[in-house]
Formats: structure tokens, C-alpha cells, sequence
């Protein structure tokens, strides 16, 4: 099958340590953390990632005030995006665009707080539950809210993919313009997760809650030896796709092109993860791009900084790439934290200015690396200086849900 070619042509974000592109990137080349201590509802001062973008720049008060946070950072990252991508979708057939957003989930924000209230303040009346409700809390909402915001009327629907829900929304995305399904595409991921006390106090209870009394700011420590667990962020990142043709007829500039992905399950536990089915969704994915190991210039890794979760991601990663020593691996979660549903497409773009800057960014300031975590291929301590064709991005997720997606940088014929 003659399938058309689908490249990025816009990036729309915001992160703990950036509400752009430049200013993510620029963080992230200088280990600049965007954790923070935040209090939250019942367990006092904790290490969090939250973002802090202007929420009144592209929403309406009385948008925000019917929708919910992560509809807010669902709208401004598609505006930034179809900003960045030069779009006026006013003068487009808003029916032929999709909108394929990746979540975690959907709904503990807005109901914690009603049943919060509800207990606290209502005495048990349920007469005073909000009408918001419903439409708040249905799955599709931080898609439908950009739909609604920005007037777009194909199709739009949400993601559930756990922590690999960034990297697919974008393969919908790109399945979508291939099919000839739409002409233009908002996809990426997006997350509340650091406003839900239920997600804190969860993690908490498995002990894969991070802390870091010393410096909260660091509290997020994947692959260092004395990593003790995740810090819980918010966030997103949406990006347009569109045909090759289409991009190159409008004269777009291309980010990068899809070339590759592929999606597994591990089948086997509910938290753990299974580096072999991982490790096979990384080669299907290379396959798929008519790549070998060795096209590789840069592997994100998922890295989230649970003992296990690093040291079986690692391990994978080490076979998989131990023919290929001039690779360059990094991770993004100890310098904003896990995003969840946002935490592929965001890591992605951390990466994507790679093909034109040639600098791989560094991993955050480790310690002391775990030695089961120790790779040679390790971007640690500065930017790494590469000629960068291609990345691939991994994000893997509870209930055994892979993720690998390859982007190319996109060279125009002479």
C-alpha cells in the first residue's frame, strides 16, 4: 500500500519548565528543573510539576469556567501549535481537521473537588452538585473542549493509553491522514494528573511517590542510584500533521517526519513492566521505518524513576542497543517530572530542535547512577554535539501498554 508521508509542521506545549518550544528546549539544554513544592489536599508540601501558562490567551472566561484545567492546557497547546504552524483554520474546511489527544485519565480532578465540596460544605445535599459535572468528566472532554473552543467540527476524540497516550495520539493522527480521513491533524497528549490529591496519594501507597527533602527541585531522580519513586506533573504537547504534499504546497516548515511506530501489550502485570514486549515494539517500530539499530541517533528513554520500572527499561534498552555504541540515550522526567498522557509528546518535543541545533540534551544532574541503570550510550552532565537523523521516543504504560514512535528529519530533494 502507497501510503502518504506525514510530517509535523507545528508545536504547540507547555511544561513546568517552558510554555513553548524555545523555552522548554532552552531548559532543558541547561538542566533547568521546572519542579517545584506545591501544596496538596491532604498531605501538605510535596514535590509537583505544574505549568503556568496564560490560560486567558487563547479561552474565552466563560469557556474556562464550564471546562476543566486540562481543557484549558488542551486549547492553548492546539492554538500554539496551529500558531507556530502559520494555520488559519478560519480559512480551512474546519470539517476535514481531527483532534487525537492522548490521556491518562480523565475526571478525578473535577470530582475530588465536588466531593470535597459536597461532604465539607453541602452537609450531604445533593441538590447542590454542579450541573458541569457530566460533560466535565466524560472521556472525549479535552478534545471536545478544543473542538469547542476552536470551532472545529471533524472529528475529535481522546486517547486512554496510560503514560504511553502522548506518543498515541500521534499514531491515530498519522493512521487518520493516511486513510484520507482528514486533512489536517491536532495530536499529541495532554494532563492534569498533578491536581488529582487520588493520583499522589496512590502512588504514595505503592511507594513510588518521590521525595527529596534536600531539594525538592530534584525530588524526580530517574536512573540515579537513590531514586525513590515519581514526581507527579501536569502538562501538554500538541503538534499539526499533515501530508508531505500538503505541507509542501503551502510551503510549511517540517519539523520532522513520522517514519515509524508500533504499539504492543505486555500482558503480563498490572504496574510492572515487561522489557521483553517493550524491547519488541522497539524493533517492530524500527522495522516498520525500513531502519536498522544502528540508523538510531537518539532513544528518549520512558524512564520515570521507580527502582524496577528504570532498571528493566535499561536492561532492555542496553541488549537492544549494545551493536550500536554511537547512539545517544537521554530521559526528560527528572527536569518536569512525569506528565503522564502529556509525558511522550512532550519528551518528543524536547528532542525535535535536535535536527537543526545538533545538540543532544542531557539527562537531569545524576548523582550517582544506579549501576543497573549505567549505559555508555548516556547523554549525562552537558549537551552532546551529534549530526541527529533520527530519534525514537518510548512511553510505556500501566497494564502493559508500548509505545515507540521513529521521527526523521526531513531533508527537501535538491
Amino acid at each position: 500500500m502507497n501510503l502518504s508521508r506525514v510530517v509535523i509542521t507545528g508545536v504547540g506545549l507547555t511544561a513546568p519548565n517552558g510554555n513553548n518550544l524555545r523555552e522548554f528546549r532552552s531548559a532543558l539544554l541547561e538542566q533547568k528543573s521546572g519542579i517545584t513544592y506545591e501544596e496538596v489536599r491532604f498531605m501538605g508540601e510535596i514535590p509537583v510539576g505544574k505549568c503556568d501558562f496564560d490560560v486567558k490567551k487563547h479561552q474565552k472566561g466563560k469557556m474556562r469556567k464550564r471546562g476543566t484545567r486540562v481543557g484549558s492546557i488542551s486549547v492553548y497547546c492546539s492554538k500554539e501549535a496551529l500558531e507556530d504552524a502559520n494555520l488559519n483554520i478560519d480559512e480551512m474546511d474546519k470539517s476535514r481537521i481531527g483532534i487525537y489527544l492522548g490521556i491518562t485519565e480523565h475526571g478525578p480532578v473535577e470530582t475530588e473537588e465536588e466531593l470535597f465540596q459536597f461532604y465539607k460544605n453541602n452537609n450531604e445535599d445533593n441538590s447542590l452538585w454542579t450541573h458541569h459535572h457530566n460533560p466535565r468528566t466524560v472521556a472525549n472532554a479535552p478534545a471536545g473542549e478544543v473542538s469547542l473552543n476552536l470551532g472545529i467540527t471533524g472529528p475529535h476524540y481522546t486517547i486512554g493509553a496510560a503514560c504511553a497516550a502522548g506518543n498515541m495520539g500521534l499514531i491515530q493522527a498519522v493512521q487518520m491522514l493516511q486513510l484520507g480521513e482528514v486533512d489536517l491533524a491536532l495530536a499529541g497528549g495532554v494532563s492534569e494528573s498533578a491536581n488529582s490529591f487520588g493520583n499522589h496519594v496512590s502512588f504514595k501507597a505503592q511507594g513510588a511517590l518521590a521525595d527529596f527533602p534536600e531539594d525538592q527541585t530534584r525530588a524526580s531522580r530517574p536512573l540515579d542510584n537513590n531514586r525513590n519513586g515519581i514526581v507527579i506533573s501536569e502538562g501538554g504537547c500538541v503538534y499539526t500533521l499533515e501530508r508531505l504534499e500538503d505541507a509542501l504546497a503551502r510551503g510549511a516548515k517540517i519539523y520532522g517526519e513520522i517514519v515509524g511506530y508500533h504499539t504492543n501489550s505486555d500482558a503480563s502485570d498490572f504496574v510492572l513492566p515487561n522489557p521483553e514486549r517493550q524491547m519488541q515494539c522497539v524493533h517492530k517500530a524500527i522495522e516498520k521505518a525500513g531502519l536498522t539499530i544502528k540508523d538510531i541517533d537518539i532513544v528518549n528513554l520512558h524512564a520515570t524513576g521507580t527502582k524496577m520500572g528504570d532498571i528493566q527499561e535499561v536492561s532492555g534498552i542496553k541488549e537492544a542497543f549494545k551493536d550500536a555504541p554511537e547512539v545517544a540515550v537521554n530521559c526528560t522526567k527528572g527536569l518536569i517530572g512525569h506528565a503522564m498522557g502529556a509525558a511522550g509528546a512532550l519528551e518528543l518535543a524536547g528532542n525535535l530542535p535536535s535536527f537543526e541545533d545538533g545538540m543532544v540534551h542531557p539527562c537531569h544532574k545524576i548523582d550517582e547512577i544506579d549501576p543497573e541503570c549505567a549505559m555508555d550510550q548516556l547523554v549525562l552532565e552537558k549537551p552532546l554535539k551529534k549530526d541527529v537523523k533520527y530519534i525514537l521516543n518510548n512511553s510505556f504504560g500501566m497494564l502493559g501498554i508500548n509505545s515507540t514512535l521513529i521521527i526523521k528529519k526531513y531533508e527537501a530533494k535538491a
